[in-house]
């Protein structure tokens, strides 16, 4: 009789504990199947990857003219000292010469420099007694690659940084033959009608490159690597479709690629670590 109750019960700790493993793992196919990711998201887009050149000259006067005078004298009256602004036909300086007072003027407007004379000074007609230079207009020479020398082509329009402020310029040369440095001379013109540059300033010129034409972009924190391959997420009707992908390209910011991906798939930038082929996601962020 007791072995028949042992019996008994043994078989009912069998059946109890075998419903209980049907019941846990029902429970988790039910958990697995509701789970859902929450995710972030964005949109691939078609376009061209490029990456910012910049390169580095100085300031200076877009045009300077020698101020000389026509006949050796002394100076008589000086009207003008280095940094003056003086229009076209000013007076510069009065000098005494054997034919009586003769008068210096500018031919054109700017301002003065290389200025080193004093009234009482002796002055000749064989070296410039100053120098008028145009500071309306800066110019910027750079020397650069041959590889870089190939993005800048005459009267493009670039972005010139100078003393922390960013303006629009003009390409005015492009250089075929190098310097002594190897490098090949790039100039630039900006307007200075304020006078907020100088002369001798580092000014950054920039310029785009392309590296890749006509091609899918993502963020590039959207793209993930595993056992030698590369894919994303894309979201499809609430499920994370994996799809294979090859880069083209890549920066910090923004991944060039190919493959199975189109322009305005919503491809998942955030949330990606923990998601399978197929698995369901909430987009918490960039619907």
């Amino acid at each position: 009789m007791k072995k028949l109750l042992w019996s008994m019960a043994a078989i009912m700790v069998v059946v109890f504990l075998a419903a209980c493993n049907e019941d846990n793992e029902e429970t988790e196919t039910e958990e697995e199947e509701e789970r859902v990711v929450p995710v972030e998201i964005d949109e691939a887009e078609e376009g061209s990857l490029t990456a910012v050149n910049t390169v580095y000259g100085r300031t200076e006067p877009n045009q300077t003219t020698p101020v000389m005078a026509e006949t050796p004298g002394e100076i008589d009256t000086l009207e003008v000292e280095n940094g003056d602004s003086v229009e076209e036909d000013d007076l510069i300086a009065t000098l005494d010469t054997p034919a009586g007072l003769q008068n210096i003027r500018a031919d054109r407007e700017g301002g003065i420099t290389n200025l080193n004379f004093s009234e009482g000074d002796m002055v000749t007609n064989e070296e410039p007694f100053a120098v008028i230079a145009d500071f309306k207009t800066l110019k910027i020479t750079a020397g650069v690659t041959s590889k870089v020398l190939a993005l800048f082509e005459k009267d493009d329009t670039v972005n010139i940084t100078i003393d922390g402020q960013e303006i629009e310029g003009n390409i005015t040369s492009v250089g075929n033959m190098p310097d002594d440095t190897g490098l090949y001379p790039v100039e630039a013109e900006v307007e200075n009608d304020d006078d907020d540059f100088l002369p001798g300033m580092v000014a950054k010129i920039a310029v785009d490159e392309t590296l890749v034409s006509d091609t899918i972009i993502v963020p590039t924190e959207a793209v993930m690597e595993e056992s030698e391959e590369t894919y994303v997420y894309v979201v499809v009707d609430g499920e994370a479709i994996r799809k294979t992908v090859t880069v083209q390209e890549t920066q910090s910011e923004k991944t060039a690629l190919e493959g199975d991906i189109e322009a305005g798939d919503q491809v998942v930038t955030a949330g990606q670590l923990t998601l399978t082929d197929g698995a369901q996601v909430n987009v918490t962020k960039g619907e």
